[in-house]
């Protein structure tokens, strides 16, 4: 047996459990990964809630979480780029990563660069492959002004940073105490909140190029209202404002794969890229994990270790 988080029903915090379940087994192509950090995401919250349930529906009981990291413990037949001990980054569509054990496709698997750390390996699938697309959505260009909002969070800290290595001027909007992160690293902090629209009108000179939304609220409309092209808005959580408006709503589905799941860990490798780590939970206190996450005021992520 081993541990593995489930809910049996849409709901509140209170509705997940970590439960006793069966040690999987890999199949054909697959690798059972006994899982040393994964990351949890707003998105699973979302799910939980039900929120998203005519676009990505759950089967009761449902695990949860896309995001591991691991060593190795079993491979199925036919696998050759892994054997037992491997250390390994990847990710399951199969909502199966916040557990002790985790069946996963062998294309889903990269090797764990050396200066990788667990925690840092096990939070990079979503929101670095979001981070990933999000960019090429909005086409940016060297000396393009980009504004993102949710700038120190998950998925927009990896967003100002892949966009600053582009050549962009980079404005993110945040709260006051992560300003200093987001001056680190090249980017221009402005707060969130009353008189935003005026505060983003006098530090891009009344131009902006393009806009990523990490954060959803009205801010693909503020995009629109500061001049932003559709075609150059990007919101990875707000799709009712996508399909209303005609901006991209572009993120994980659109990169993510192993491939990018490779560069972006040799960007870690080489010290080009940063994954700020704001909390590690053990898996048992799962629901104090997203309790954290859904103040959606860290700093980076979030991470479970089983």
């Amino acid at each position: 047996m081993s541990k593995a988080v489930r809910f049996h029903h849409y709901g509140d915090i209170d509705v997940l459990q970590v439960e006793d379940v069966e040690r999987p087994v890999p199949g054909p192509g697959q690798v059972l990964v006994n899982v040393k950090a994964a990351s949890i995401n707003p998105g699973e919250a979302s799910i939980r809630k039900g929120l998203f349930h005519q676009r990505w529906p759950s089967t009761f009981p449902s695990g949860q979480g896309s995001d591991l990291a691991g060593v190795v413990a079993a491979v199925g037949e036919g696998v050759q780029a892994f054997t037992v001990g491997d250390e390994v980054i990847g990710f399951t569509h199969k909502r199966a990563s916040h557990a002790e054990f985790v069946v996963v496709e062998a294309n889903d698997l990269i090797h764990r660069p050396p200066n990788v750390s667990w925690e840092v390996a096990g939070s990079l699938f979503v929101a670095g492959t979001t981070a990933y697309a999000a960019i090429r959505a909005v086409s940016l260009q060297q000396g393009d002004t980009l504004a993102v909002s949710g700038a120190a969070g998950g998925v927009g800290s990896i967003v100002v940073q892949l966009a600053v290595s582009e050549g962009a001027k980079v404005i993110g909007l945040a709260s006051p105490a992560h300003h200093q992160w987001l001056s680190d690293h090249h980017v221009i902090p402005v707060a969130y909140g009353e008189g935003v629209e005026e505060r983003l009108r006098t530090i891009s000179d009344n131009h902006l190029d393009a806009f990523i939304d990490t954060f959803g609220a009205d801010y693909v409309e503020l995009a629109l209202n500061l001049g932003v092209r559709p075609e150059r808005i990007d919101t990875i959580i707000n799709f009712a404002a996508a399909e209303k408006y005609g901006v991209k709503a572009e993120g994980n589905a659109e990169g993510g794969s192993a491939a990018v799941l490779a560069e972006l860990a040799q960007l870690i490798e080489r010290r080009e890229l940063e994954i700020p780590i704001a909390r590690v939970y053990p898996l048992a206190n799962v629901r104090e994990a997203y309790r954290e996450l859904e103040q959606r005021h860290a700093l980076g992520k979030i991470v479970l270790v089983p």
